[in-house]
């Protein structure tokens, strides 16, 4: 798709924001999990949502929040949500389309809120010929604006209710990734051997030993490079 006649319309965002709606039944106890875990480790409730707010990366802040222990490891976490986040810059790239055509707060706007379903719906609708990039910065700002209602409820209840370990709880963002591949699906001759690839890749690298995140960006890794080549 190329650039021309790509636009940003109250329309598309508003269109964003409905079809985000689904979603948050997915992401919502993902983002309490989030404000449960970030209760127990001791960050108060303004910390908690500054970090929600600005990274805005449930797998990182999971990540980072492992890592976690008095004295802080802030360089450590920083570097984990770093390696995880960097799966991010080629999906910018692949809806280059759409984010070439916007300026100022549009454009930042957009990318500070970007995650893996925004994307999912976003490149979907870019193969259906959508040329309103409005659609990207709806969906994304539906999301954003639950979780930041999840961790924060996650948080308050925190004290109160105390997940055990493998809870069906902490399934639900696994659930949720695995429903938004079934929009970026694009045929077995595309996609099957690279997300193949990429979950052998990672299943060897945690049987190895090698903890967060290095199955994931190994995975992630190779699976893209297999899909570019």
């Amino acid at each position: 798709m190329s650039g021309a006649g790509i636009i940003f319309t109250r329309d598309g965002i508003w269109r964003g924001v409905r079809q985000a709606i689904p979603l948050v039944i997915g992401t919502f106890p993902f983002g309490l999990v989030v404000g449960v875990i970030s209760d127990a480790k001791g960050l108060s409730l303004l910390e908690t949502l500054v970090m929600s707010g600005l990274v805005f990366a449930g797998s990182s802040q999971l990540l980072a929040l492992e890592l976690w222990t008095e004295p802080a490891p802030v360089a450590a976490a920083t570097l984990a949500a770093l390696v995880v986040n960097m799966r991010l810059a080629p999906m910018g790239a692949a809806l280059a389309p759409w984010l070439n055509r916007l300026r100022g707060i549009r454009l930042w706007g957009t990318l500070a809120t970007l995650v893996d379903h925004s994307y999912a719906l976003s490149a979907a609708e870019m193969r259906r010929g959508g040329r309103d990039a409005g659609f990207l910065l709806g969906v994304s700002l539906v999301l954003w604006a639950f979780w930041m209602v999840a961790v924060s409820a996650g948080h308050v209840l925190g004290a109160v209710v105390r997940l055990p370990p493998g809870h069906p709880l902490y399934f639900a963002a696994v659930a949720t990734f695995c429903a938004i591949l079934v929009p970026v699906w694009q045929g077995v001759r595309r996609d099957l051997l690279p997300w193949l690839v990429a979950a052998a890749v990672s299943l060897v690298a945690w049987q190895a030993g090698l903890g967060p995140p290095w199955p994931l960006l190994a995975g992630a890794l190779s699976g893209a490079a297999l899909g570019a080549w």
